[in-house]
């Protein structure tokens, strides 16, 4: 096989149609639009209307809200975590932190701070210092000889 007879497989593309191309080629005169109206003619935006109806988005009640205070964690697994050990990632004896995942490439971006979560299995002893841990993974950790730092919980006085 050569450079020049390499191409896609029989069938694999489709050529362009040709719309508005006179009456032989099948598209010509309205070009798949149909006769007359609005949706004939450019510039169309009826996608939402009801034709006077009061609208599902109006009938419909509202409901919930967003919480403005709401924290948004980067979620991390335990065997995320185990995995860039075993590839020589990340250095279980020093403080694994936000930073030190992120310079690994565990995660992308520390948003509002790190949770560990309970997926797969850990080995490693290490010290983790993150926003939030799911309470398994905390008995994980702790289980493996490690130990977890997180923020103290303030108290709904």
């Amino acid at each position: 096989m050569k450079l020049n007879e390499i191409r896609d497989n029989e069938g694999a593309t489709h050529s362009r149609k040709r719309v508005g191309r006179g009456i032989g080629s099948g598209t010509g005169k309205t070009g798949g639009r149909g006769v007359k109206g609005q949706k004939s003619r450019s510039g169309v935006a009826i996608k939402g209307y009801e034709g006077g109806q009061m609208p599902i988005y109006r009938r419909l009640p509202k409901r919930g809200f967003t919480n403005i205070f709401a924290k948004d964690f980067t979620v991390v697994s335990l065997g995320r975590i185990q995995t860039a050990i075993d590839a020589g990632k990340l250095d279980a004896k020093k403080d694994i932190d936000a930073d030190a995942l992120k310079a690994a490439g565990v995660i992308r971006r520390v948003k509002d701070g790190v949770r560990v979560l309970a997926d797969g299995d850990l080995k490693a002893k290490l010290t983790l210092k993150v926003a939030g841990a799911s309470k398994s993974a905390v008995e994980k950790i702790e289980k493996a000889g490690g130990s977890i730092e997180l923020p103290a919980a303030k108290s709904a006085d």
